[in-house]
Parts: C-alpha cells; structure tokens; sequence
C-alpha cells in the first residue's frame, strides 16, 4: 500500500519560514519524481514544484521562485518543501505527489497523492 505523509505546515506570520516534509512508503521511493502541489477552497490545485528521481532537475511555479525550494533524500524516502518568506497568498492546503517517470506540473499527471498539511501566513 502506498501512503505519502506531509507534515511540517503551520501557522505563521508574514515573513516567516516552514519547511514541508513528506515520507513516502510502499514504492520505490529513489525511482520516483515528487511533486507538491497546494489548493484554497473553491480553487483548483495548483502546482507549486516538483523534483526528477535524483533531485537533478527542480522546477518551481513563478510565484515561489526564490522562496521556496524542494529537495530529497532518497536515503529517508523524504521529500522536503523549504518555504521562506511566507505571504497571505501562500495559504493553502499542501499536498506531496509521487509519479514515475519525469516530474510533471499538472496534478493529472501524479497517481499518488497524501493527506495535505495546511499551511496559513498571516500579514
């Protein structure tokens, strides 16, 4: 059974920094690109960033460029989602995503996803 767990969210105040953590089990963990994704009630989901199999390719949405920054570790079957620098418009529910193969910006395209951790700034 596949299960991905995020953790890590929190409430904060404007400026501040979380970092996600998401601990896949039941899947070859290394072999696998990672996704996180975050949605607001009424809202699609929407992609944030996602990293390849060896953490060799990142890609980010424009909003989160130079804030947030994903990583691995393969060693712990954990992805991490470093977040800086927080604003009101980063409040959503996060979610981790595992998908074979190169990783993808569209939620369609992930198979496995876990339970959210809600993340909320306040300004």
């Amino acid at each position: 059974q596949v299960q991905l767990v995020e953790s890590g969210g929190g409430l904060v105040q404007a400026g501040d920094s979380l970092r996600l953590s998401c601990v896949v089990s039941g899947l070859r963990f290394s072999t696998y690109a990672m996704g996180w994704f975050r949605q607001v009630p009424g809202k699609e989901r929407e992609f944030v960033a996602s990293i390849s199999w060896n953490g060799g390719r990142t890609d980010y949405t424009d909003s989160v460029k130079g804030r947030f920054t994903i990583s691995r570790d393969n060693a712990k079957d954990t992805v991490y989602l470093q977040m800086n620098n927080l604003n009101s418009k980063d409040t959503a529910l996060y979610y981790c995503a595992a998908r074979s193969g190169a990783p993808k910006s569209s939620p369609a395209d992930y198979p496995f996803w876990g339970q959210g951790t809600q993340v909320t700034a306040s300004s």
